[in-house]
């Protein structure tokens, strides 16, 4: 999380505690991939086909559609069709997200967006089959994108430190609690809109990542679940490592007899370096700590790690 942006965003899948640029590698991925489908579909003739192949991985608001396409809760959030639709998501994704990151760490900034996904699919088709007003689009309305894990990570952010500021362009400073308020408003007063669907995810997040942070404060994580998939998941897919082996020796006593049993590794590194790296357990550990008592909880050693291993 320490390199470039670009270097981040190519070895997404190959570090450890970088969730943020894997989850914007992950949309980028989905949305080239779709674009080359459709450009292709649609030259070859078959656009109507490439019309009906996305729309299976899009999330209805009618509950017999839902039924037999449940995957497409979780797809969604990761589908975009449009330029700018990803462009703009995922710069919010990137500014905000650092935040959760540096504060949370790198799980929580995942289960909040995930969250903030299956919160604003679910506000979606609650309201679309219980508001009169949607009951003739119900049948027919889809959605995609990932605004509504976004605007949990917004919203997130701006509870968790909402006087962090950011200097916009012919604006300038601007704390973020502000620019939260701001675009939930605008998503509730264009929430009867074209985009009525759309917008109506973004208040569901927008929830989400409000009663997220304000319950972690408590103690409690809505997101261990989906942190606990998500570590069996790194645990599938993660090479096996070498076995080291472990010889046992005796140590002598100052009298010259033998003392107890000590071990030593076949390790190349000395004693002094190996029991002073900070691994990233231990940084996610020290990160919920700040989360639940703040960063004046920390011990001295616990700081000390937080800041080598930030220079990293």
């Amino acid at each position: 999380m320490y390199n470039s942006f670009w270097d981040n965003l190519k070895n997404a899948f190959r570090q450890q505690g970088n969730s943020l640029y894997k989850l914007i590698a992950i949309n980028l991925i989905v949305w080239l991939s779709f674009m080359v489908i459709r450009v292709l579909m649609t030259i070859g003739g078959f656009g109507d086909v490439y019309a009906s192949l996305i729309s299976w991985f899009m999330m209805p608001a009618s509950l017999d559609r839902l039924l037999i396409q449940p995957w497409s809760i979780f797809t969604y959030m990761f589908l975009h069709e449009g330029f700018f639709h990803i462009l703009f998501n995922m710069l919010f994704l990137y500014w905000f997200g650092l935040l959760i990151h540096q504060y949370l760490g790198s799980r929580k900034l995942v289960n909040l967006y995930i969250l903030g996904g299956l919160a604003g699919a679910l506000f979606y088709v609650l309201i679309y089959n219980l508001a009169p007003y949607f009951s003739n689009s119900v049948n027919s309305s889809l959605m995609l994108g990932a605004s509504a894990g976004v605007f949990a990570i917004v919203v997130g952010a701006a509870t968790l430190t909402p006087n962090t500021t950011f200097f916009l362009l012919l604006i300038g400073p601007v704390r973020i609690k502000y620019i939260a308020i701001f675009y939930v408003i605008l998503s509730f007063a264009n929430s009867a809109g074209a985009n009525a669907g759309g917008e109506l995810a973004h208040l569901g997040g927008a929830l989400m990542g409000f009663l997220y942070i304000t319950q972690l404060r408590r103690g409690i994580d809505w997101g261990v679940p989906i942190q606990k998939v998500g570590i069996f998941f790194e645990n599938l897919f993660k090479p096996s490592r070498s076995k080291v082996k472990v010889s046992y020796r005796k140590a002598k006593s100052k009298s010259g007899g033998f003392g107890s049993f000590g071990r030593s590794e076949s390790v190349s590194s000395s004693p002094s370096k190996a029991s002073n790296e900070t691994t990233q357990e231990e940084i996610d550990r020290i990160l919920d700590k700040i989360a639940d008592k703040g960063y004046d909880a920390l011990s001295k050693e616990e700081k000390r790690k937080l800041f080598e291993f930030s220079k990293k």
